[in-house]
């Protein structure tokens, strides 16, 4: 049967749960559970004179240690910069329509 010129229907939220609570014991209409290792935690050497920036201003910004504020920091900007990459690929697939 061919998928092609057939609509696919988007069900209400409503309707998905209730078809998610039906089946939830039901380990047939599930696949096969992914498994995923947590990730190993990765050393990072920076100069000394970055490291003791870092320090004051975590100090500034009154976090317990260098690493936690870098932390802080690195999650952020990652955020941001999944954020843009998000936006741009957005933006090029409205260009292209």
């Amino acid at each position: 049967m061919s998928t092609r010129g057939r609509i696919k229907k988007k069900l209400p939220e409503k309707d998905i749960d209730q078809l998610v609570v039906s089946q939830a014991n039901d380990n047939a209409a599930w696949e096969k559970p992914v498994r995923v290792q947590k990730a190993k935690p990765a050393a990072l050497s920076i100069p000394a004179d970055l490291a003791a920036r870092a320090a004051f201003l975590a100090r500034l910004h009154r976090k317990t240690s260098a690493e936690e504020w870098l932390r802080h920091i690195i999650r952020e900007r990652v955020e941001l910069e999944e954020a843009a990459f998000v936006g741009a690929k957005h933006d090029l697939a409205a260009k292209t329509r």
